[in-house]
C-alpha cells in the first residue's frame, strides 16, 4: 500500500528490544498505518517524550532493565493525558494483566500474537476519540447550563417557576424567590402551594382562575403592573404537559418596565413636538402679522404723502406714522436676529464696571413720555438712596433685559402704575419690575420665557409682539451667572426678578478688541467723505444728511473701489464704509486702507446690526460704528465725535 494511503499514527514506543520494536512497526504498517514514533528506554526519557508533542497512542513494554510498564502506567496517568495506552510483554500473566487493567491500561497483549495489534489499535482510537467528542460535548453543555443557570438565577428582570396541577412549586428561579419574599415576606421552597402563600382572598382567587385557565390547556400573555415593586411585568402563562395531557403551569415573566417608563417618553415626546409644531405655526403666522402691520402703515402712510394739496398737519402725522411703524419693525427683526445669535451659540460678552443707579436713571428717562402717554406711574426705587452701585458685567445685556422687561410692563398695564429697580444682597443684585397690569396665567408663566411663545399665544387676540423678548432676556441673565422668574396674579400684576452678580466670573468672549486710530486736529473746514455704499437709496440718504458739513463727496459701490479711490484722495477725511459690499467687505477693504492711511476716519455701517458687529469694525481699524436704519442726528453726532467738523 502505497504511503499516501496510509493512515497517520503518532506511536510513542516504550521498548528496549530493537527487534520487537521493529515488529510492532511492521504489523502496524500491515494493518494501514504511517507511523511517526519515538522510542524510549527510561522514565525520563518517556515524560520528555510525551511533553514534547502531541500523541494518538503508546504501547508499552511490560518489562525493561531500567523501567517496567507498571510503574510508566502510574506516571502516564499523572500527566492527565487521555490517549490510549497497551501494555505489551511476553512474560505477562492474567494476574498482573488484571492489575495493568485496573491501573489504568486500555488493554495489554501478548508479544507471541502481535497479529492483535492493529485490531486493538483501532479499536482504542476509535474509543479516544469518542471519549475526546463527548468531553467537549460535556463542557459545551456545562458552558451553556452555566450561561442559562446565570442568566436565569442573576437576571433581575426576568422571573420563572413552574406548578404542577395542585398549584405546588415544581421549581422557580432566584428572581422570583425574592420577588415573593417582597412582596409576602415568605421564603418558598419546592412543594409549597402557591396559593397558600397570595393573599388577600380576592387576590387568590384571580390567581386560582388563571392557574385553572392554564391548566385547562390555554396560554396567553398578559401584562400587569406590581405597585408595591413600582414594576411593570409582562407574563407568559403556558401549560407543562405529559405527552397529551396537562400537568402543570409555567410561568416566564419579563420586567417591561424600562420598555414601558421609553414608550411614556416617546410620547411625552411626540406631545411635546406636536405643541412645538403649534408653538411655531402660531409663531410663525404671529411674526407675519407684526412685519406686515408695520409695513402696511409705513408704504400706506407713504403712498398717502403722493396726494396733491396735503396740509403741513396731514403731512406730519403721517411721517410720524412711518416713524413708529419704521421703530415697531425694526424692533421685530432685532428680536429676530438676536434670539437667532442665542439660538447659535454666537453672542459675545463684553464686560466692564458699570455703575447700576446711573443706568436706571437712563432707563426711566427714557420710559417717562410713554408712561405719562398712557397716564401710568412710573416709579424707579433702587433703595440704596443714591449710593452708587458698581458691578462688573456686560452693560448691553443688562441694559436690554431692563428696557424689554420695563417696556413689557408698560405694555400690558393700562391703570396704576408700574415700579422698577433693585436692592443689594450678599453678592449679587436682584432686580426687580413690579407693574399693576393683566397679570399672568399660573400655567403659563414658565412658558413665557420658552422660545416662539407668549403667555397668550394661541390666542387670536394675542398682544402686539413677537414673543420673543423674555426668552432673550432669560438667556442673557443667564449668560451673565444670574437667573430671571415671575411672580404673577391675572388681573392684580406681575412682577419679574432677576439676578447679575456683583462681579461676572464668566470668561469675556469678544472679537476685538477696541483701539483708538489717531484723529486729524480740530477745524472748521468742511470734510472730504467718500460713501462707500452699494445702495443706491442708502447712497442718497447719506449724501443728503452729509450735504451741509462735506465739500466733497465720492461714492464708490465696491470695497476695492474704495481702496483705490482713498489711495487717489490722500486728501479725504472720512469714508462712511458699507460692510456688506461686492468683491471686497467693508472690513477686509478697512484692512487694505491701514496699511498705507492710518489718519483717515473711517466709521463703519452695516444692516446687520448683531452683538459683536462694533468689536469686528473696531478689531478691522475703524475708528468706530454704527447700525442702520440710523437718523440724520444719529450719523451727524457719530461724525462730529470722531472728526474735526
Amino acid at each position: 500500500m502505497a504511503i499516501s494511503n496510509r493512515i497517520l499514527i503518532r506511536v510513542l514506543i516504550i521498548e528496549d528490544s530493537d527487534d520487537d520494536r521493529e515488529l510492532i512497526l511492521r504489523q502496524l504498517t500491515t494493518g494501514g498505518y504511517h507511523s511517526e514514533w519515538i522510542c524510549v528506554e527510561t522514565q525520563e526519557e518517556m515524560l520528555n517524550a510525551l511533553h514534547s508533542q502531541t500523541w494518538d497512542i503508546v504501547l508499552c513494554d511490560y518489562s525493561m532493565p531500567k523501567f517496567d510498564g507498571l510503574t510508566a502506567l502510574r506516571l502516564f496517568r499523572e500527566t492527565k493525558i487521555d490517549i490510549p495506552f497497551v501494555l505489551i510483554s511476553g512474560t505477562v500473566g492474567e494476574d498482573v494483566a488484571v492489575e495493568a487493567m485496573k491501573a489504568g491500561a486500555q488493554d495489554y497483549l501478548m508479544k507471541d500474537n502481535l497479529i492483535r495489534l492493529v485490531h486493538i489499535v483501532k479499536r482504542e482510537l476509535s474509543e479516544a476519540t469518542i471519549r475526546r467528542e463527548k468531553r467537549l460535548a460535556d463542557e459545551k453543555i456545562r458552558h451553556q447550563n452555566a450561561v442559562l443557570d446565570a442568566i436565569i438565577n442573576n437576571s433581575h428582570s426576568i422571573i420563572i417557576f413552574m406548578l404542577d396541577a395542585q398549584y405546588r412549586y415544581l421549581g422557580f428561579n432566584k428572581n422570583h424567590q425574592k420577588v415573593i419574599r417582597q412582596l409576602y415576606g415568605t421564603e418558598i421552597e419546592v412543594g409549597m402551594s402557591m396559593l397558600d402563600i397570595i393573599e388577600p382572598t380576592e387576590r387568590n382567587n384571580q390567581a386560582k382562575a388563571r392557574f385553572d385557565r392554564i391548566l385547562a390547556g390555554d396560554s396567553f400573555t398578559e401584562t400587569e403592573y406590581h405597585t408595591k415593586l413600582n414594576i411593570h411585568y409582562e407574563f407568559h402563562w403556558n401549560a407543562v404537559r405529559n405527552d397529551k395531557e396537562v400537568i402543570g403551569v409555567s410561568c416566564f415573566a419579563i420586567d417591561i418596565s424600562e420598555r414601558i417608563e421609553n414608550e411614556q417618553k416617546l410620547t411625552q415626546a411626540l406631545e411635546k413636538a406636536t405643541e412645538s409644531d403649534q408653538l411655531k405655526s402660531a409663531f410663525l403666522a404671529n411674526m407675519s402679522h407684526e412685519i406686515r402691520t408695520p409695513m402696511n402703515g409705513i408704504l400706506g402712510f407713504a403712498n398717502l404723502l403722493k396726494a396733491p394739496g396735503l396740509n403741513n398737519e396731514k403731512q406730519q402725522a403721517y411721517i410720524k406714522i412711518i416713524e413708529k411703524s419704521g421703530a415697531r419693525m425694526l424692533n421685530i427683526i432685532e428680536e429676530i436676529i438676536d434670539i437667532s445669535k442665542i439660538e447659535s451659540g454666537q453672542v459675545d460678552i463684553f464686560l466692564k464696571q458699570v455703575n447700576i443707579n446711573d443706568q436706571l436713571y437712563d432707563i426711566k428717562t427714557f420710559f417717562d413720555p410713554e408712561s405719562e402717554l398712557k397716564g401710568i406711574k412710573l416709579i424707579l426705587n433702587t433703595q440704596i438712596n443714591d449710593r452708587q452701585v458698581t458691578i462688573t458685567t456686560d452693560q448691553d445685556k443688562i441694559n436690554a433685559v431692563l428696557i424689554n422687561l420695563v417696556k413689557n410692563a408698560i405694555k400690558y398695564t393700562y391703570e396704576g402704575f408700574v415700579e422698577f429697580g433693585f436692592i443689594e444682597k450678599e453678592n449679587y443684585l436682584e432686580f426687580f419690575v413690579r407693574d399693576t397690569g393683566i397679570g399672568i396665567p399660573r400655567d403659563r408663566q414658565s412658558a413665557i420665557f420658552e422660545r416662539f411663545t407668549q403667555a397668550d399665544i394661541i390666542d387670536i387676540h394675542a398682544r402686539q409682539g413677537a414673543g420673543l423678548g423674555l426668552s432673550i432676556s432669560k438667556a442673557y441673565v443667564e449668560m451673565l451667572g444670574g437667573k430671571i422668574w415671575v411672580e404673577s396674579t391675572p388681573g392684580e400684576g406681575s412682577t419679574f426678578y432677576f439676578t447679575a452678580p456683583h462681579n461676572c466670573d464668566i470668561q469675556e468672549k469678544k472679537n476685538g478688541i477696541e483701539e483708538t486710530i489717531p484723529l486729524a486736529e480740530s477745524s472748521q473746514e468742511k470734510l472730504v467723505m467718500i460713501i462707500a455704499e452699494d445702495d443706491e437709496i442708502s447712497m442718497q440718504y447719506i449724501s443728503l444728511i452729509v450735504e451741509d458739513i462735506v465739500k466733497e463727496v465720492i461714492s464708490v459701490k465696491t470695497g476695492s473701489k474704495c481702496v483705490e479711490a482713498c489711495r487717489q484722495h490722500p486728501e479725504v477725511d472720512l469714508i462712511l464704509m458699507d460692510i456688506q459690499m461686492p468683491d471686497l467687505n467693508g472690513y477686509d477693504a478697512t484692512r487694505q486702507i491701514r496699511q498705507f492711511n492710518k489718519e483717515v476716519v473711517i466709521i463703519a455701517q452695516t444692516a446687520f446690526g448683531l452683538a459683536g458687529d462694533r468689536g469686528k469694525a473696531i478689531e478691522a481699524g475703524c475708528n468706530d460704528y454704527i447700525s442702520k436704519p440710523f437718523d440724520k442726528s444719529d450719523l451727524l453726532a457719530l461724525i462730529k465725535k470722531n472728526t474735526r467738523f
